[in-house]
């Protein structure tokens, strides 16, 4: 294999990420050439504008996080950050105060909105960003691509018997980061989608692929919104690659983040078997020829192939880069069986 494509959200994608490239480099990765390229397609429907700067949370943890600038404890935003613009900012009054900007963090958005205002296109600014992060530890062996270079944006309903509907639309990022995912979502809508386009380069990275992989990110804010872009489904049903999946979900919950709460508010059972039947085998029109489980849902892996869709369990927990690099390999040797 010398092409592998990955749809990402940010922190589980990109910790697998360090692992699957970790797996390359070393010759860990079955029939994997130690010199294989590398696409990423990362959500962009997470994306906000925060005191009139373009932000777009996994773009910026995919890239940090391979380029050896994220923050290890957090999982996100730069290392060694300092907050003293965030703490001028709250100061003043000036709100979001729940979302702050970095000072290092911040150069990043500033050049994005600078590039972003003089016309040029989100893959533009993303691939002028990677020439720091990316090229110098990669080559040309990393890409990274927004998934569309059209706004999208999350949302989330949430109940609120103050409103004459019972309930009221927050941003994702409020959400998640205000919020705290504490408050039961009652919808998931993603303004913009239906109307995008694929990022350039987005349709080719999946059919010219001779692999793709759907990692532990979120099913439904950040691989299912990939998935929505039109004619990013299609190109995956299309693909000669094989493509497999990794449970988000492991002995009933999610890992880190929020997919329980995303896959209840779109009624999908919160397991590892309910979220691969979910995708569905692409014998029978869904998007994935493999899926792997935990060892502790070792018990969900009947169901799973009863529904047409290879599947196995294998440790899946992310505890370092030779373990991910281990979950890499199983992954590969599932659908190239």
């Amino acid at each position: 294999m010398q092409n592998i494509t990955v749809l990402s959200g940010g922190m589980g994608g990109a910790r697998f990420l360090q692992g699957l490239l970790h797996g390359v480099t070393t010759g860990r990765l079955p029939g994997v050439a130690d010199d294989a390229r590398v696409t990423v397609v990362a959500n962009t429907a997470d994306d906000l504008w925060v005191h009139g700067l373009k932000v777009c949370p996994d773009l910026d943890t995919v890239m940090y996080t391979l380029g050896d600038g994220i923050d290890p404890e957090r999982g996100w935003g730069r290392r060694d950050e300092t907050w003293s613009t965030k703490d001028e900012l709250a100061a003043y009054g000036v709100e979001p105060t729940w979302f702050g900007l970095g000072d290092r963090d911040i150069a990043t958005h500033l050049v994005r909105t600078q590039m972003l205002d003089a016309g040029y296109p989100l893959s533009q600014v993303t691939e002028a960003l990677c020439r720091r992060w990316l090229a110098p530890v990669f080559g040309a062996g990393v890409t990274l691509l927004p998934m569309t270079d059209d706004r999208v944006e999350t949302h989330v309903a949430i109940a609120d018997p103050d409103s004459p509907s019972g309930r009221r639309v927050v941003h994702f990022q409020e959400y998640w980061v205000r919020l705290r995912a504490q408050v039961p979502a009652e919808a998931v809508v993603v303004v913009g989608l239906d109307d995008a386009t694929p990022g350039p380069g987005v349709i080719d990275a999946i059919t010219d692929a001779d692999l793709v992989v759907l990692p532990p990110s979120n099913p439904v804010v950040s691989v299912g919104t990939i998935l929505g872009v039109p004619r990013v489904r299609e190109a995956l049903v299309a693909t000669q690659a094989p493509v497999v999946g990794l449970s988000p979900i492991v002995g009933g919950t999610h890992v880190r983040g929020m997919a329980e709460q995303m896959l209840t508010s779109i009624g999908v059972e919160v397991s590892a078997a309910g979220v691969g039947l979910h995708y569905g085998a692409r014998s029978a029109g869904g998007v994935l020829d493999g899926w792997l489980v935990d060892e502790v849902d070792a018990d969900q892996v009947e169901r799973v192939t009863g529904g047409g869709l290879p599947c196995r369990a294998v440790p899946l927990m992310m505890t370092d880069v030779d373990a991910t690099a281990a979950m890499a390999a199983a992954a590969i040797e599932l659908v190239a069986r």
